[in-house]
C-alpha cells in the first residue's frame, strides 16, 4: 500500500500547495526566531564574562548598631562609700537599660577585702592587677568605656553621652554550660559595620546576687547617717575571672566581615552557676568599641 497520503479528487491541487507554502513560512519564521534568542543569550554571557571580579556584587553596607557602654567599678568591701556607686549603677541601668549599661564590679586595691575564717572576700590578684595597671586613686573610682578614671558622680554624663553615639561593631554571644563538668562553653561572633575594628577581645566571668559583708553607711548615700558592717549585703556583677588572660586575644575585624571565637572555662565550685554571666567586650587605645554580655544558662 502507498504510504503517501490520498487526497479528494475534487480538491485543488493548488490549495495543497498554498497550505505548504504556509507552513514552511511559519517554520521558517520559527527558525528565524530560535536563532535571534541563541544569539542575544550568546551576547549576554559574553558582556558578563567581561566584568570584573570585584565589580560583579554590589557591596551592601551593614547597618549602624547602638553601642553599648561598659563601667568597671574599682570598688572594695571595706570602702563605705561604694555602695553610693552601686546605687548609682542602678540608676543608669533603670534609666538607659540593663541591656545597655553593663557594668564590673572589680573588687581590689587597699579597700578590697580577700576573706577571712569567717567572712567571704570578693578582691582578686586579677583585680589588684587592673587597679594598678589603671593607676586608680581612691576608691569609688571607675571607667566608663575606658576613657579616663572618673568619680561616680560623673558616670552618667559619660554614659549618656556614649550611648547615643553608634558602635562600627556589633557582638553576639552563644553559652552552653554541662551541669556535671561545671565546664561553660562560649561562641563569640564580632561583626564589624563600619571600617576595620582592630583591638583586643576580653572576655569575663561576673556573679551577681553574692550575700557577703560590705562596710556602709546606714543609709547608703549619707555619710552623716553613721556606719555599720552590713553582713547581708548583697554583690552584683562581681568580677570572678577573665577567660582569655588578663588582656584578651588581638583581633582584626574588616568591615562586613564577622569574626567567630571559640572559648571555655570551668566554673569555681564556689560560684553559683544560676547567677554567672559573660561579658564580652572589644577595646583598644580609644577606649571600648563595643560590649555584650549573657547568662551562661539560659534564664
Amino acid at each position: 500500500m502507498s504510504k503517501h497520503p490520498s487526497y479528494p479528487l475534487h480538491y485543488p491541487l493548488a490549495a495543497y500547495v498554498s497550505c505548504a507554502a504556509s507552513a514552511a513560512l511559519r517554520v521558517g519564521e520559527a527558525l528565524k526566531v530560535r536563532a535571534a534568542l541563541t544569539l542575544t543569550a550568546a551576547l549576554a554571557l559574553a558582556s558578563c564574562s567581561n566584568i570584573a571580579d570585584d565589580e560583579r556584587l554590589i557591596y551592601v553596607k551593614q547597618p549602624d548598631v547602638n553601642r553599648k557602654v561598659l563601667v568597671e567599678d574599682f570598688t572594695g568591701q571595706r570602702c563605705v562609700n561604694c555602695p553610693a556607686a552601686t546605687l548609682e549603677i542602678e540608676k543608669m541601668q533603670e534609666q538607659f537599660g540593663h541591656d545597655n549599661v553593663i557594668a564590673v564590679g572589680i573588687h581590689s586595691g587597699p579597700l578590697g577585702f580577700k576573706g577571712s575564717a569567717s567572712l567571704l572576700g570578693l578582691a582578686t590578684e586579677l583585680g589588684d592587677e587592673y587597679y594598678s595597671h589603671f593607676a586608680i586613686s581612691y576608691q569609688p573610682q571607675g571607667l566608663v568605656n575606658r576613657t579616663g578614671k572618673q568619680d561616680y558622680q560623673q558616670w552618667a554624663a559619660s554614659v549618656r553621652e556614649l550611648i547615643q553615639q553608634a558602635a562600627p561593631l556589633t557582638i553576639s554571644l552563644d553559652c552552653a554550660y554541662d551541669s556535671v563538668s561545671r565546664q561553660a562553653t562560649i561562641d563569640v561572633q564580632a561583626l564589624a559595620t563600619t571600617g576595620t575594628v582592630d583591638g583586643k577581645l576580653q572576655l569575663w566571668v561576673v556573679e551577681d546576687s553574692i550575700t557577703a559583708m560590705q562596710l556602709r553607711y546606714n543609709i547608703v548615700d549619707q555619710p552623716t547617717s553613721g556606719q555599720l558592717q552590713d553582713r547581708q549585703y548583697v554583690h552584683n556583677h562581681v568580677l570572678r575571672a577573665a577567660v582569655n588572660g588578663t588582656w584578651g586575644d588581638e583581633v582584626s575585624i574588616s568591615e562586613g566581615q564577622a569574626l567567630t571565637k571559640h572559648y571555655a572555662f570551668t566554673a569555681d565550685e564556689a560560684w553559683k552557676t544560676e547567677h554567672l554571666s559573660v561579658v564580652a567586650f572589644v577595646y583598644n587605645d580609644a577606649g571600648v568599641v563595643q560590649v555584650e554580655k549573657r547568662h551562661i544558662i539560659n534564664q
